[in-house]
């Protein structure tokens, strides 16, 4: 999705709330903001980018008036470890579901309330969770999704913030459990955010129920471009018979990239502003999941 005007003052709300987060002094902060308010996509120059080109902007501004290319690194250890202590609790959920597979999905949506974006943080998010629960998912777009799964063999899924890759370890191995599909996680390469890397997915366990790769891509790129990723990640995609990506940041770049991948792909996410809820038919922070199936 190209850029809305909402996206504007959501990113520079983002940018704000994420230097605070790291605890810089207000000088500071306005330093990094004189320079950052310079990014053409941010004065209404550049409608044709995604709200992920204008972040990596960003973000390659405050890694290197830092002077460190993973400032958030801390954080993100701190979210992994607070929220793998629910692992308990959603693996009892699902175990008791009628449908494992949908508890699994759903809860690896409601993970994607885990950014810097969402109030509370990480100490609200089980709240968040139970609150959520009961809020459905589109049943024509689970059926059309499970229905695609019993005749797919390769599944590359693309993963989107630390804490979050905790419920879609579980939804994976949900996944292998009850369809015959080889699936291949690709993280972030170069950190942006709290994404998560190989480093945050192997520390929760993700490499143990599957192949783990990074995406190649050369950048602090919060979304996915794949003529950016690596060679091996291409080929995989190209090889895939769907496309499984988490989060606005991957549904706003891959959504642009529909037509020239001709890969059937599946979105995952919370609406989080108005641009998603507009465009998927949704109320603030219901779950969605979206296919796009070309195959």
């Amino acid at each position: 999705m190209q850029l809305q005007t909402d996206c504007i003052p959501c990113i520079l709300n983002m940018t704000i709330k994420s230097l605070r987060r790291l605890k810089l002094s207000e000088p500071t902060i306005k330093r990094l903001l004189e320079d950052i308010c310079t990014i053409p996509g941010l004065r209404g120059d550049a409608w044709h980018r995604t709200s992920p080109d204008i972040i990596e902007c960003i973000m390659g501004k405050i890694y290197h008036a830092l002077g460190d290319t993973d400032p958030f690194f801390n954080i993100k250890n701190q979210i992994n470890a607070q929220v793998i202590q629910m692992e308990p609790f959603a693996r009892k959920l699902i175990s008791l579901a009628d449908d494992p597979v949908l508890m699994a999905a759903k809860l690896a949506i409601l993970g994607n309330a885990i950014d810097f974006m969402m109030p509370g943080g990480t100490r609200a998010i089980k709240a968040s969770i139970q609150e959520k629960l009961s809020h459905p998912l589109s049943e024509k777009s689970y059926r059309i999704f499970k229905e695609q799964l019993s005749k797919t063999q390769n599944i590359v899924y693309f993963t989107d913030n630390c804490g979050e890759i905790i419920f879609d370890k579980l939804f994976i191995k949900i996944l292998k459990q009850n369809h015959n599909a080889t699936i291949t996680v690709v993280v972030r390469k170069i950190p942006t955010l709290n994404d998560a890397t190989k480093k945050e997915a192997a520390d929760i366990g993700l490499d143990e129920v599957a192949d783990v790769m990074d995406n190649g891509i050369d950048g602090p790129l919060p979304g996915t471009i794949i003529k950016r990723c690596s060679k091996k990640v291409q080929a995989l995609v190209n090889k895939a018979d769907l496309i499984i990506a988490k989060g606005g940041g991957n549904f706003d770049s891959l959504h642009e990239q529909i037509a020239e991948l001709k890969t059937n792909i599946t979105f995952m996410l919370l609406s989080k502003c108005h641009p998603i809820n507009s465009y998927f038919g949704t109320t603030l922070h219901q779950p969605v999941l979206a296919n796009f199936f070309t195959k």
